[in-house]
């Protein structure tokens, strides 16, 4: 029995989990771990918050513990990646965050990144983020769309702020690459990436490809 790439979206929002799971469309290959993508019922119906991230680690860490025997790997698809360093206890089993897989994968594109996030509320979190992987002078800034999880459905407001929001990024604060900051915007990179003129990043199609390489290559 081929062996499953678990994508884990923390929160209980279906409609994200589907953004992600089309947006994951592009690496699906018939030779490679299935990619499945999952919602935690449980979760809080978006992560937005320490204390979600909080909640939502020990949710990510049970899903594991229980799917660990038919798992080639866990994704942690949340920019907070909560649960990731629990997961990375779980001996023989690749966990990765897409938080983690986006930063490094936004520094082989460009000098400096943008993220935008969808509150400001977020923004410290995941400064402090940066600070732990030690990469906060390859930060150029982060900005809000003062959108929640559920808001990022409403597509023509979501592309909007998140165009205004690139754009500063790339003139204000020079970044000449855009990490989008949430999961739930999966299915605007193309746009946004058309609109802005910049590479962007969609935190779970880098996380997965990395993930998809390293299985390849038995890291």
């Amino acid at each position: 029995m081929k062996k499953k790439l678990y994508v884990i979206n923390p929160n209980s929002n279906t409609g994200v989990t589907a953004g992600i799971d089309a947006a994951l469309d592009i690496l699906r290959q018939d030779d490679a771990p299935i990619i499945e993508c999952v919602t935690l019922k449980d979760g809080p119906p978006g992560i937005q918050t320490q204390r979600d991230v909080d909640l939502a680690a020990v949710l990510v860490w049970e899903f594991a513990e229980q799917h660990r025997e038919d798992a080639a790997g866990f994704v942690t698809a949340c920019f907070s990646d909560p649960g990731l360093h629990s997961l990375r206890e779980i001996p023989g089993v690749l966990s990765l965050g897409i938080s983690e897989g986006s930063a490094l994968t936004a520094m082989t594109l460009g000098q400096k990144f943008g993220v935008i996030a969808i509150l400001d509320v977020s923004i410290p979190r995941h400064m402090r983020a940066w600070a732990a992987m030690g990469i906060n002078d390859r930060v150029a800034g982060e900005v809000a769309i003062g959108r929640t999880v559920a808001e990022l459905s409403d597509s023509e407001a979501t592309l909007k702020s998140m165009i205004e929001a690139g754009k500063s990024l790339r003139d204000k604060h020079r970044a000449d690459v855009l990490v989008m900051g949430c999961a739930g915007m999966a299915r605007y990179r193309e746009s946004l990436q058309q609109a802005v003129g910049l590479p962007v990043v969609e935190p779970s199609q880098a996380t997965v490809a990395m993930a998809l390489g390293r299985l390849r290559l038995g890291w």
